[in-house]
């Protein structure tokens, strides 16, 4: 049975704030937590509006080697899927499947 509702695919251009060192999951996947920072203007019932927020992210297996090695501070297109921190939790951490550099 298909219980698919549509697509959860996010994207963001923020910066990469903080990163927590790799752990490993029970398998021995790494796993590494992040902070991105994320500042715009966007347009809402034809009002201008600035969005300064922060985001919780984690990326796992070869993305969080990836993540790892990528540079504090710098500008980047995060690309994943949104999902619960945990089974009953309600709040919401950004799962990162790509990154790539913004000039």
């Amino acid at each position: 049975m298909n219980t698919a509702r549509g697509d959860n695919s996010f994207q963001c251009i923020a910066i990469l704030a903080e990163r927590d060192i790799v752990r490993y999951s029970p398998a021995g996947i790494p796993i590494v937590a992040a902070r991105l920072s994320h500042t715009s203007e966007q347009t809402e019932a034809g009002i201008s509006r600035k969005v300064d927020l922060e985001l919780a992210a984690v990326a796992a297996g070869q993305m969080a080697q990836q993540l790892e090695k990528a540079q504090l501070g710098a500008m980047y297109l995060f690309s994943g899927f949104m999902a619960r921190k945990s089974r009953n939790s309600k709040t919401l951490v950004f799962h990162l499947t790509e990154f790539e550099t913004i000039d």
